[in-house]
């Protein structure tokens, strides 16, 4: 079992926390983890990515050419990485940004709503862990309870009051798909 997945859009959307909580869970599931981040100088609004690769065996390099998965956040990152994701793999895209339908044969492509599924949630700011509810729906990745504990682990003590949302938003992502 090899997951190489890559995350990407704007600054200030998330995109490294969930690569972040990606790679931490996989390693609590014991599992062999690589996160290679990337973005831009500025650190809201300019594009970010990152690549994570889990695999069962070591993992030789960080980077990914053609991922299995891909979570899109906004047009660009869609449109930068959409045609790297190899046969048989994911694509789920952000819906509330990219009006663009996308499609392609041989992938499982998924658009879900991810801001607009945030703010009936009541924060606009976890649409990204809507988004990684649906990629662990998605794939085998890793699981629920991984996820949850290494956002305690990554958020802030002050944060911590925060964690029931998160838990809501993850479960929603994981109902979507």
């Amino acid at each position: 079992m090899k997951h190489e997945v890559i995350i990407a859009g704007f600054g200030g959307q998330g995109v490294m926390l969930m690569g972040q909580l990606l790679a931490y869970s996989s390693m609590l599931e014991e599992k062999n983890v690589s996160w290679l981040p990337s973005y831009g100088p500025e650190m809201r609004g300019w594009t970010a990515n990152c690549m994570v690769i889990v695999s069962e065996t070591q993992v030789a390099s960080p980077l990914i050419t053609a991922p299995s998965a891909l979570v899109a956040m906004n047009l660009p990152s869609l449109t930068k990485f959409a045609d790297s994701v190899k046969e048989g793999g994911v694509i789920i895209y952000n819906s509330s940004l990219i009006d663009e339908e996308y499609k392609r044969d041989g992938v499982k492509v998924i658009a879900l709503p991810f801001n607009d599924l945030a703010s009936e949630l009541g924060n606009a700011r976890v649409a990204n862990i809507i988004a990684l509810g649906s990629l662990l729906a998605a794939t085998d990745v890793c699981n629920k309870e991984s996820v949850m504990d290494s956002l305690k682990n990554v958020l802030p003590e002050r944060h911590h009051h925060l964690l029931p949302l998160n838990e809501e938003a993850l479960e929603k992502g994981l109902s979507l798909v």
